[in-house]
């Protein structure tokens, strides 16, 4: 089987060089300089793009491929797919990135499925930094598809020795969890940044994770899924280590640092979109407001922590 890969950042240089043991593989990238010519990404120093790996700028290159994994940033996702004519019919499409799109409020696996309904969409998501991937670590990941025989294919596909997959059904908690854990990242960094302590960060988390399972029940996911590597996994990764950007966004929010323009932070943008949706749909998410309200430049810090250890107190429940 033959593996496109759109997206030449850390992640999708990562999953080639992952994958390249396995399967031939094709990179989309819109600057393909760095990995033709040096085989490495700027997003991703020091890890070597083997030469089996197939460069390219050209879309119909990559996407003649049987299986395409789109590793392009959340809000360019919908861009990406646009400037694709193939109805790329029957084929499978395995988004993997994180994240609610600002202008729908859907997140990826959904995003697929309105710009190319003839495809099968599916989602790979889960604790992973590219570094760990690219070096051939351990890494564990949820790879979610409603067609489960397509997705039994796929598991098997782009599982590899040191990459394990396991399988699941449940595409909206795939994604929600991928998509909230972020937001929930930025508010531990704050935690940290503002000097709160661990304590304090390990309650935001916990409750953090309340919100997310909250708001996937409400939109029709499993609770357990978010009890996987999709939800808690990647939680407990991108909360506590600073090779997380959203993270490090949050701890550079609380110490009131100036941070990299030019480095993705998806849940900055998650966060502004989850808090229209949760207002539509009347579902209390205390931390990710708080989160959106400070990326937005509404509150302060000293406002959030205030307002947050305000709220009225009440039983503990798990969502």
């Amino acid at each position: 089987m033959s593996i496109g890969i759109l997206g030449g950042g850390a992640f999708g240089t990562a999953l080639a060089i992952a994958l390249d043991q396995t399967q031939d593989v094709t990179l989309w990238a819109r600057d393909t300089t760095a990995l033709s010519d040096r085989r490495e990404s700027p997003r991703l120093p020091g890890a070597r793009l083997p030469e089996t790996v197939t460069v390219t700028a050209e879309f119909a290159e990559v996407t003649s491929s049987d299986t395409l994994l789109l590793a392009v940033p959340m809000q360019q996702l919908a861009g990406v797919l646009a400037q694709i004519d193939d109805p790329l019919e029957g084929k499978s499409i395995v988004a993997c990135c994180k994240g609610i799109d600002l202008e729908t409020g859907f997140g990826p696996a959904h995003i697929v499925a309105l710009a190319k309904p003839l495809a099968v969409p599916a989602i790979l998501t889960g604790p992973s930094f590219a570094a760990d991937i690219a070096r051939g670590l351990p890494t564990a990941l949820t790879l979610a598809c409603q067609d489960e025989e397509r997705g039994k294919a796929l598991q098997q596909s782009l599982s590899t020795p040191t990459l394990r997959l396991y399988r699941s059904t449940d595409i909206t908690g795939a994604e929600i969890g991928g998509a909230l854990k972020n937001v929930i990242a930025i508010a531990c960094g704050v935690t940290i940044g503002a000097g709160l302590g661990d304590s304090a960060r390990a309650a935001l988390m916990t409750r953090g994770f309340a919100e997310m399972t909250r708001f996937a029940v409400a939109n029709g996911a499993r609770a357990e899924t978010l009890s996987g590597l999709s939800g808690f996994g990647d939680l407990a990764l991108t909360c506590t280590s600073d090779l997380s950007r959203n993270y490090r966004f949050g701890v550079a929010l609380g110490r009131g640092d100036a941070f990299d323009s030019s480095t993705t932070v998806e849940g900055a943008a998650t966060a502004q979109a989850l808090q229209r949706v949760a207002q539509d749909q009347n579902i209390a998410l205390p931390i990710a407001s708080a989160v959106a309200q400070l990326v937005e430049g509404r509150l302060t810090v000293q406002d959030v922590i205030k307002d947050l250890l305000a709220r009225p107190l009440k039983e503990e429940k798990p969502c």
